[in-house]
């Protein structure tokens, strides 16, 4: 069996090492409390424990330790025993991009109590996909752990970007973690910064859960979304914090079962669902619950942006007991969405929004618009609920809220107050902007 290289001295590895064969040739499985970058500590079942550095990983920050994390990997991924690949708490590994597949023979921990760093110089892509660094793919039952960071160094991608300067030429950049066609997956306790684009994208998914994580960037920083949930289902976000140039939470097509639970977020772009329906495209998302939310200074609150010509639906959605402060758009549903640099043209047909519901949403707008519900004309918004909203204004001034093709029910206090209709066919167009002072 390998050694753990924990300790410093020669006599806790040899200690180590023989309680950890001993306690192995009765069968029974590890149970190691692990240091980790932060205060509190790991409890690690496994029956097997790799540290990179027995794989020649040097953890400087200097050196190239990519090849080292590939072999811990493919060890751990054949093994029949449950499986820990350690960065210890140490030390830095710097990690070009990377491919970790499976399936894997069993279930494996990827316990990161150091640190993982990407290359400088986006060089180090050329010749391969920028749009992946930590890349992985078809692994059931991953746990992800550890209290350590994942440095995406993405300064030099972000001066390329030409949402940053508009002379650039559009470029994919890396998504810091991608996960695709994972099963069984948990993500918990580490931290991610500044990544070169996307900090964590969940790609063709089912069961994912992440907990106690910090995703963190640069309110200047383009395209950073904390966390990209794409075509998967029954995923739990909980206990987290967002810092980051882009969503928050970003949502798109054929995703379901989404659970959003006690986050903060801010700066950033907010909590996003699409934009569905780019390109005449056809899209899905149901069964969302956003419930418990902490915004503030993001460019929105809660999102539903469609294109013009798409097709689909967003169906069941709840978003409910949240806080804004200094939010500029708190509550939106664009129908009539258009990141291009030309004019989009005008269509008829477009993503059905329905059966959505915001309930107890609270705080402070930068913006007199609060509520913004731009419907589409061939395909209004239905099954509109909104319950206890109180939306001041963070300036003193008026708020105001904006309705077209918009139908649903209202229930308690909804300031600034809102007029939707039933959808019963007698008003056809409930166009409304009216302002409000609330002292």
């Amino acid at each position: 069996m390998r050694r753990f290289r924990y300790c410093s001295s020669s006599l806790c590895v040899v200690g180590l090492t023989f309680v950890l064969v001993f306690w192995s040739s009765l069968g029974f499985d590890s149970l190691l409390e692990l240091p980790r970058s932060g205060t509190a500590k790991t409890r690690l079942r496994t029956k097997r424990v790799l540290s990179v550095r027995d794989f020649g990983a040097k953890g400087d920050g200097i050196s190239n330790d990519t090849q080292a994390l590939i072999n811990a990997w493919d060890t751990a991924c054949s093994s029949p025993e449950r499986t820990a690949v350690v960065v210890p708490a140490d030390s830095s590994c710097l990690v070009h991009p990377i491919y970790l597949g499976g399936p894997c023979r069993s279930k494996v921990t990827l316990l990161i109590a150091g640190t993982i760093v990407a290359p400088t110089d986006p060089e180090a892509w050329y010749g391969l996909n920028t749009r992946k660094w930590l890349y992985i793919h078809n692994v059931n039952h991953l746990t992800i752990e550890g209290g350590g960071t994942i440095d995406g160094k993405g300064q030099k991608w972000w001066a390329r970007s030409c949402k940053v300067n508009p002379a650039n030429p559009c470029r994919h950049a890396p998504r810091a973690l991608t996960f695709h066609k994972c099963n069984s997956l948990r993500v918990k306790d580490l931290t991610v910064v500044n990544s070169q684009q996307m900090h964590m994208a969940f790609t063709n998914c089912i069961r994912v859960s992440v907990s106690n994580i910090k995703l963190l960037a640069p309110s200047s920083s383009p395209n950073t979304d904390a966390i990209h949930i794409s075509s998967s289902r029954g995923v739990q976000v909980t206990d987290s914090t967002f810092m980051t140039g882009d969503d928050c939470i970003s949502l798109v097509g054929n995703s379901s079962e989404i659970s959003i639970r006690n986050i903060v977020c801010g700066p950033g772009h907010g909590i996003s669902i699409g934009s569905l329906g780019k390109g005449s495209s056809w899209s899905q998302v149901s069964d969302v619950t956003v419930d418990g939310a902490s915004l503030s200074n993001t460019k929105n609150g809660v999102r539903i942006k469609t294109w013009q010509g798409g097709a689909g639906f967003v169906s069941r959605v709840t978003f409910q007991n949240m806080t804004m402060k200094n939010v500029n758009n708190p509550i939106i549903i664009d129908q009539y969405y258009c990141d291009s640099r030309r004019p989009c043209l005008n269509q008829t047909s477009a993503v059905k929004v329905e059966n959505v519901s915001f309930i107890d949403i609270r705080g402070t707008s930068a913006k007199e618009e609060a509520i913004k519900f731009a419907c589409s004309n061939s395909m209004p918004c239905e099954g509109l609920y909104l319950k206890d909203i109180r939306l001041l204004s963070s300036k003193g001034k008026r708020t105001r809220s904006f309705c077209w093709e918009a139908y649903g029910s209202i229930s308690g206090v909804v300031y600034p107050p809102v007029i939707i209709f039933p959808r019963d066919g007698f008003i056809k167009k409930p166009g409304l902007s009216e302002s409000y002072s609330l002292r």
